[in-house]
């Protein structure tokens, strides 16, 4: 199956799903596209037992669709970008100390106790997983995936300071979170072979800093051309080729293409930058780009995700193992996002529990699978795919569908 049919054959259940999401359950698109997905594939599962006709073109589709490459290669820059284009940026910029504690030493805390608490979870089912593999599962589940948190977000109705919180760790903790994985994977795979501080160093100055800067450039460029001209269409031009050109440089001098995504869309889509560089017409017509641009990713991205439990080994220790995570990957959030709220508390404006809503809001999503796709057999790959598959449903439909009521009464309480 080419490229061109496997596209459009997504395209196709994209508008299906959606179409059933918005004419019946009228959920947020990233649940509903997600629980149809799973419905849809358990119903073919079913009708394999009889004819597996549909079971196996299903299981030849998603087999066929590097996941892995697809998200963090080609869709995460597209997404970043669109959702950091709609950010509120003077808000993220009052909280920015916050968002960088919970982005950098949230995420590094917790990797830590994510690794620990399951390294004592398999010894205490007496089934025998390195630490090292426990640390890279901590390293790949700990950053909250932005394309759900977004997603989510749009529907909550938070109070804007919380939202700057929630959306700003995430937007900018992925980019950490995957040096944080790199660096252990990279001593999980050569173990014998010591790895300096300064290697680890060097890497996250020319991931994470230099993405950043990358990305400060970027948006310059793309304000600076926007500017000297008054045309829509080759504006929007303009910024899809800051996007994927963006990409493509991060991708070969080595530097985090999601950051630079996220710091261009930023100051795109900055009021001072909008009102200077943009007419109303060209404002208009890039935000509408980047809307269909964001929901067709968004809908194509959580069907694979919903499909992807076609080619998983459902063993019951491996489900049992990731439902009892569940609540470890919680806890482990809420301690590490304790230290940097308790700090930051006194200087700036939190809303009461603070911590509880931020630890049921930060969502898992792709991003974490296809981390954990590129383990290796010796890495109990197998293991922790499946743990995290069911993390991920878990919270997306779990604590998604949930998060609103929580910060409704919250906020309600408040007032």
């Amino acid at each position: 199956m080419d490229y061109f049919a496997i596209a459009s054959i997504l395209i196709v259940l994209s508008a299906l799903f959606s179409y059933i999401n918005v004419k019946f359950l009228k959920l947020p698109i990233t649940i509903g596209l997600m629980l149809i997905t799973i419905v849809f594939t358990v119903v073919v599962v079913a009708i394999g037992q009889f004819d597996d006709t549909l079971l196996q073109s299903e299981k030849e589709l998603i087999s066929q669709i590097d996941f892995k490459t697809v998200l963090l290669d080609i869709m995460l820059s597209f997404l970043l970008f669109a959702g950091a284009l709609h950010t509120n940026f003077n808000q993220l910029k009052i909280q920015r100390g916050p968002v960088l504690a919970f982005a950098t030493l949230g995420v590094i805390t917790s990797t830590f106790l994510v690794g620990v608490l399951t390294y004592y979870l398999f010894i205490a089912f007496d089934y025998k997983v390195d630490f090292i593999y426990c640390l890279l599962f901590g390293a790949l589940i700990s950053p909250t995936d932005p394309i759900a948190v977004l997603g989510i977000l749009k529907k909550v109705g938070a109070p804007k300071n919380l939202e700057a919180k929630i959306v700003g760790e995430s937007l900018f903790n992925d980019g950490v979170g995957v040096v944080v994985f790199l660096t252990v994977f990279s001593i999980a795979k050569a173990p014998n072979v010591d790895v300096e501080v300064s290697e680890i160093l060097k890497l996250f100055g020319v991931e994470v800093l230099g993405g950043i800067g990358l990305g400060l450039l970027l948006g310059y460029i793309t304000y600076k051309l926007m500017r000297s001209i008054d045309n829509y269409e080759v504006e929007v031009i303009i910024t899809l080729a800051t996007v994927m050109g963006g990409s493509l440089l991060a991708h070969k001098l080595h530097m985090s293409a999601p950051l630079a995504m996220v710091t261009a869309g930023l100051i795109v889509g900055h009021d001072t930058v909008r009102s200077s560089a943009m007419s109303e017409v060209t404002e208009a017509y890039v935000d509408k780009f980047w809307e269909l641009v964001d929901v067709l990713l968004n809908a194509m991205l959580f069907i694979m995700i919903g499909m992807e439990m076609l080619v998983l080994t459902f063993e019951l220790n491996y489900i049992i193992a990731g439902l009892i995570a569940v609540p470890l990957v919680l806890l482990s959030r809420y301690v590490s996002l304790w230290l940097p709220i308790k700090f930051y508390a006194k200087k700036l404006q939190f809303i009461p529990k603070t911590n509880l809503i931020m630890t049921w809001g930060g969502l898992r999503g792709g991003i974490s699978i296809a981390l954990a796709l590129t383990l290796t057999q010796d890495m109990q790959r197998e293991l922790f795919l499946v743990m995290t598959y069911i993390i991920v449903v878990i919270s997306i439909i779990g604590q998604g569908l949930t998060v609103e009521p929580i910060i409704k009464r919250i906020t309600n309480r408040q007032d």
